[in-house]
């Protein structure tokens, strides 16, 4: 799979991009990301890439020519059909749901704004629009790089274990059951013993059990969209 990240600031994303699961998986050759400077697509020697808002109004808009030039340089680079993704606030909200969707697009091209936003035509550019959620930061940076880690994992080899994507929060519209390990005590607090049993049925049944319960008290919204079978009911009610 494939990325291009553009950006007014490569070395914010850089850095992540070099490190743990990503870098390995970039090493490995599972995934590319390359980053653009937007900057290079800026006209004249100062190279501005935002300008004062028409009609007054408080702090700088990003200027169309650069981002557009860059968008238009990223996807012939891709060298394939790609899709272009504005990181913005006002896009739809990005789940696994969205992870998964965009996975399946093999080659992603993400947009990171910055000041007071995007001059409103640089929207006809772009494919698709996604906010990792309801509050502000100060640029796209680091919602692109959680659009990237949350991708590029479903992607296969980048994972030691290719099991670990498929049974974890949200996968299956419920959160994760509950993680132990070494030791069995600490501080008082025990293993639960059917983790310690061997019996490799009653433990998937009891980590179903946590996750539909721990989605119901944490996650009420998420557990009201869930179409409970017959076998998940009786384990709530056994719970």
């Amino acid at each position: 799979m494939e990325f291009e990240i553009l950006t007014l600031f490569p070395r914010l994303v850089a850095g992540p991009l070099e490190e743990s699961i990503l870098g390995k998986a970039v090493e490995r050759g599972h995934i590319s990301v390359r980053v653009r400077d937007i900057r290079d697509h800026a006209i004249g020697k100062h190279r501005v890439t935002d300008d004062t808002p028409y009609g007054g109004g408080a702090g700088m808009v990003m200027k169309p020519e650069p981002l557009v030039s860059a968008i238009e340089a990223a996807r012939e680079a891709m060298g394939g059909p790609s899709r272009v993704v504005l990181m913005d606030p006002q896009g739809r909200r990005f789940t696994q749901a969205v992870a998964r969707e965009l996975h399946r697009a093999e080659r992603l091209v993400l947009v990171c704004g910055r000041y007071e936003g995007y001059d409103e035509r640089i929207r006809a550019f772009v494919d698709d629009e996604i906010s990792i959620g309801d509050f502000v930061l100060t640029g796209g940076e680091l919602a692109a790089l959680s659009v990237v880690d949350a991708t590029a994992r479903l992607v296969p080899g980048v994972l030691g274990n290719e099991e670990s994507a498929g049974f974890e929060s949200f996968e299956e519209g419920l959160l994760e059951y509950p993680q132990y390990t070494r030791p069995p005590e600490f501080r008082g607090m025990t293993v639960p013993e059917i983790l310690l049993s061997g019996d490799h049925a009653k433990i998937a049944r009891w980590r179903r059990q946590q996750a539909l319960l721990r989605t119901k008290e944490r996650r009420p919204d998420l557990f009201a969209q869930l179409e409970l079978g017959e076998k998940d009911r009786k384990l709530l009610e056994n719970a």
